[in-house]
């Protein structure tokens, strides 16, 4: 055996133990607003847990974890704590990616016991299965990229959509989750029409609260259907966001947008980042995507009908071929983050 290869492995066992204790950390920052309170000002673990109404000797103990995970700063000369420009930037947004997929993590882990289980004996666990942590989570994890990039970016980058969007057409957004992407792009484009489906009925509920706060009763509908039997229409233009690969019948999917799409219609899919091959995707992304698909996507695609578990990772060639065989003629890549890549298919 070699000791000093041993020791690099040992070394990256304690960083990720601690970072797998650190996501209560973070989560709990987030719920008691102790990151929210922190960015003020420095402050000793006293001034910090009257300010937020907590327990001083847990804040000190959260807040020595935190600047050793390098999460807040320490000032070893006068005792206080304190955030920088970028850590309150990261922890303060309560939109931001960062809370939400530490949120997300928590309540994947939730069904550790379960997910064990669907190792030993290969049967599925639904997303509407998991703690209510995976669906906020998720939502606010991926929210922050499409705010970013949806209106802006995304959307332009289709061909003659932003257009006919301006002047009015009717949108499907199918696997709308909590409608983040659905509402983003009704305010955006208050002259078209938007039906953002989801088979799971207590998220379609979130949608539409969400929907009548935001004042856009009149102009998005949330409805409870499957990505293989949504209907209405024709549309003009049918979205999925970080879906396609959860489903355990994507093809299915692909062929109802493909029936509920006008002739000249457009599919937007908007997917995980992902290489073409598993060694594209040996890297901090691809990791953290492999680890929620053995929890999350992998499961709910093997909990559905259909035979197909692409996981998060699958890239754009297993997207193409869905889409072909669907009946799509044209498909292209057209925009990419280094979180997710858009793709455009065309009849």
């Amino acid at each position: 055996m070699n000791e000093a290869r041993l020791m690099e492995f040992l070394g990256k066992f304690v960083s990720d133990v601690g970072a797998t204790m650190a996501a209560g950390g973070v989560v709990i920052g987030d719920k008691l607003g102790l990151y929210r309170a922190l960015a003020d000002k420095p402050q000793l673990p006293q001034e910090l847990a009257d300010r937020t109404g907590t327990a001083p000797r847990y804040v000190e103990e959260w807040l020595r974890g935190q600047a050793a995970g390098g999460y807040v700063e320490y000032d070893a000369a006068t005792g206080h704590y304190s955030l920088s420009e970028e850590q309150a930037y990261a922890l303060t947004d309560p939109d931001g990616p960062v809370l939400g997929g530490f949120q997300l993590a928590i309540g994947a882990l939730k069904a550790e016991p379960r997910i064990t289980e669907a190792f030993r004996t290969g049967k599925g666990l639904g997303w509407h299965e998991h703690d209510d942590d995976v669906f906020s989570g998720c939502e606010r994890f991926f929210r922050f990229g499409y705010t970013a990039n949806l209106v802006s970016a995304w959307l332009p980058a289709l061909d003659g959509v932003e257009g006919g969007l301006r002047a009015g057409i009717r949108v499907a957004d199918v696997g709308c989750g909590h409608g983040a992407s659905t509402t983003l792009m009704a305010r955006a484009f208050p002259a078209s029409a938007f039906v953002g489906w989801d088979y799971h009925g207590a998220s379609v509920e979130q949608a539409r609260e969400r929907a009548k706060a935001l004042g856009l009763g009149d102009q998005v509908e949330f409805r409870v259907g499957s990505a293989q039997s949504f209907d209405g229409g024709p549309y003009d233009l049918v979205t999925t966001f970080d879906a396609l690969h959860d489903m355990g019948d994507p093809l299915g999917a692909a062929r109802q947008v493909r029936g509920r799409l006008t002739d000249d219609g457009t599919w937007m899919i908007v997917e995980p980042a992902a290489g073409r091959s598993l060694s594209e995707n040996l890297n901090p992304v691809g990791r953290a995507y492999y680890a929620f698909s053995a929890f999350l996507c992998v499961p709910n695609a093997l909990s559905q009908e259909g035979g197909y578990a692409l996981g998060a990772q699958a890239g754009e060639e297993p997207v193409r071929r869905l889409a072909a065989e669907a009946g799509f003629t044209r498909f292209r890549r057209v925009a990419e983050t280094p979180f997710n890549i858009v793709y455009e298919a065309r009849p």
